[in-house]
């Protein structure tokens, strides 16, 4: 049974849950793509617009123009929808689709505690180097910015959500993952490498998406907050903190690195002198109220996006008919 108290077996669970949709939705857009590149010899399913999740770069272009010309893109407007939701997330709680949605966390997570156990820790870089590692991650989403928020005018932006690569962009998403070239494997396992011994080490270093979503999440209300009356100063919370943050010194965490995950709360020995809370003398939330509360931001921005019309994709069978076997050609 999994304990009342703590939320950390909660948190795994929710991971792994919504990894496992991931991968359901997956599967079932492999198959939907399958019967397009077969001229209709395999079983028909219906195209998941959950996939769209996957495309973060061009839902930062769909949102400019959505800004620039007030047009919500409808080839892949679940995108933008997802793109917009997990930005909510972090506005109002903390970096915590990172540690409780991400599939990319959830590998990562169990990647370095998969590695400590078989190695009996994780490696540290030294200083200097964990801080030009971490720089990474901010020149990469600083590159995306520059390039889609300053560079691109708004016919640029409009040309590119009507190209035809845009329009197959999940399906070349797809292929990247069930074609893996040489390079994108050799990538992939040197990541895998790394991940094991060093904690987190591509949301930490390289997840220009973690970036964006740790600047937005300093504002947010919610933050871990000490009482300086309760704790003991033990140290607990810093020795636990995926993020290596010197929790036990501080009245409230406002690093971008923090993710909201709890683990400080969850391990620290005193009931009151860790939680998540809005500060301005405000009682603090209960654990499983701030899961529920992440949960609920979450999927209340994909049912509004389904409310709204703005989920499925505009594209029909005789638009998929015609662009998905020509989706390896476009981009090369």
């Amino acid at each position: 049974m999994i304990p009342c108290k703590k939320i950390g077996p909660w948190r795994t669970l929710i991971q792994w849950g919504f990894l496992g949709w991931c991968l359901f939705l997956g599967i079932q857009f492999a198959l939907f793509v399958r019967h397009f590149e077969t001229r209709g010899a395999t079983p028909q399913y219906l195209r998941p617009p959950g996939v769209e999740g996957f495309l973060p770069i061009g839902a930062l272009v769909s949102l400019k123009n959505w800004l620039v010309n007030s047009v919500f893109d409808t080839i892949h407007p679940a995108a933008l929808v997802i793109f917009l939701s997990i930005l909510a997330m972090s506005l109002l709680a903390k970096k915590s689709f990172c540690s409780w949605l991400c599939p990319v966390g959830t590998l990562s997570e169990s990647s370095w505690k998969f590695g400590n156990r078989v190695f009996g820790r994780t490696f540290r870089p030294w200083g200097w180097l964990d801080f030009s590692l971490r720089t990474l991650k901010y020149l990469l989403l600083a590159f995306f910015a520059k390039l889609i928020l300053l560079d691109m005018p708004g016919f640029a932006l409009q040309g590119f959500l009507k190209a035809p690569y845009w329009a197959v962009s999940d399906v070349k998403m797809l292929h990247f993952f069930t074609n893996l070239s040489t390079t994108a494997i050799t990538v992939v396992l040197l990541l895998t490498v790394l991940s094991l011994l060093i904690k987190n080490f591509w949301c930490r270093y390289l997840c220009p998406y973690g970036a964006l979503l740790g600047l937005l999440s300093v504002l947010s209300p919610l933050k871990i907050r000490r009482s300086e009356a309760h704790c003991t100063h033990c140290g607990n919370c810093t020795r636990v903190c995926p993020s290596r943050l010197e929790i036990h010194t501080r009245k409230a965490v406002w690093s971008p690195e923090c993710t909201g995950c709890l683990t400080c709360a969850d391990n620290c020995p005193e009931a009151q002198a860790l939680a998540m809370g809005p500060g301005f003398g405000l009682r603090p939330l209960p654990r499983r109220l701030f899961a529920l509360t992440v949960l609920l931001i979450f999927f209340t921005g994909i049912a509004a996006g389904m409310l709204t019309g703005h989920w499925e994709s505009s594209l029909g069978y005789e638009d998929f008919q015609r662009l998905i076997p020509m989706a390896q050609r476009l981009g090369h």
